[in-house]
Order: structure tokens, then sequence, then C-alpha cells
């Protein structure tokens, strides 16, 4: 299955690839809206979930997302590179993407995630269940315990920020900080090697 999965992604154009990533993000944004239409009183519950002026944005959320960075980076040093074998979907996203089209994918996709996870589910259905959705949505990991591992404690940790801030900007952040970084060590990563010959 993990075989068949990383040929698929090979057999993928950048185009495509692009294209199947924007229209998953928007597949999550309107099970967000539906869901939010029918699980919310008013609208303005929803957007209480967002406070802009909330220093826990950077503070907590900008610290969270670096450490789990220097985390992850200190794992990848230390674990043989199978343990971060994804099939290539994440190299191929990031590998030629300018730093700002790596923003704009960090955004979009923190934003629509966790509106949905964190600001639809989890405030309904609770932290456990919205972080099991979460590892499952993200299911081309399943096919490397470690990395599913890995989503899973994620999941649970940004969770439990939302829980503690009561604030989807501060987990909007951190999600962007990951996702950012990690894209970034991706594309220099990539690039360095092919440059060394490597």
């Amino acid at each position: 299955m993990k075989d068949k999965y990383s040929e698929l992604i090979k057999e993928l154009t950048d185009r495509d690839l692009l294209f199947h990533l924007y229209l998953t993000q928007f597949i999550l944004l309107s099970i967000s809206v539906i869901l939010g239409m029918i699980l919310f009183k008013r609208y303005s519950d929803i957007f209480d979930l967002f406070e802009l002026h909330d220093l826990n944005i950077i503070v907590i959320g900008g610290s969270a997302g670096l450490i789990i960075v220097l985390l992850d980076v200190l794992l990848m040093k230390v674990l043989p590179p199978a343990y971060y074998d994804d099939g290539g979907l994440n190299e191929r996203v990031f590998r030629n993407r300018s730093v700002i089209h790596i923003a704009v994918i960090a955004a979009i996709v923190a934003f629509c995630e966790e509106l949905l996870f964190r600001g639809i589910i989890q405030t309904h259905a609770g932290l456990i269940i919205s972080s099991i959705i979460f590892a499952v949505v993200h299911y081309r990991y399943l096919f490397n315990w470690f990395l599913f591992l890995n989503v899973v404690l994620l999941s649970f940790i940004i969770g439990y920020i939302f829980y503690l801030t009561e604030n989807l900007f501060v987990t909007i952040f951190m999600h962007f900080i990951i996702d950012f970084l990690l894209g970034i060590i991706i594309k220099y990563r990539k690039n360095l090697s092919s440059e060394s010959g490597v």
C-alpha cells in the first residue's frame, strides 16, 4: 500500500499536486462552514474563537511552534531517514516553491485545519475526538508508524493549547510556524543536497 502511494505521488505533476492540496483545504473549509452553521447558534460564537489582540499568539503559539520544529530537526539528525519517509509528498510540495509560496501554503493549511479541527470539532466533540480525526485525515502518515505517532502527539499538543488559550489565532500561528519552517527546511535541505551532488 505504501509503495502504491509513493508511486501515485511520483506520477502527479506539480500542478496536479498543488491543485489537490488547495482542493483539500477548500473541502475542509467548506466542511467547517457547514458544520459551523449546524453546530453554532450564532455566527458571533465562531468569531468569538478568534482574538487578535492576544500576546499568547506570539508567546505560546510562536514559541510552541519553534520548540516543535527544533525537536523535529534534532530528531531528523539522529533518527534513520526512513522514520521521516512520507512517500515524498512533503518534498514534492515544498522543494521547488518560493519562500512566499511556502508561506501561503502554510497559512492556508493552518487556517483551514485549525478552524475545522479545533474551532469546530474540538469545541463540540472534545480534544480526544478532534485529535484522532486530525491524525486520520493526515492519512499519508498511516504508512509510517513514527510519522503517525508524531501527528497524533502534535494534534494533542495543539488541541491542548487551544483548550488553554481558547483562541484559534494561537493555534493557527503555531501550525503556520511549524509548516512554514519545516517547508523552508525541506526546500533548502534538498537544494543544498543537489548542489553538493548528494
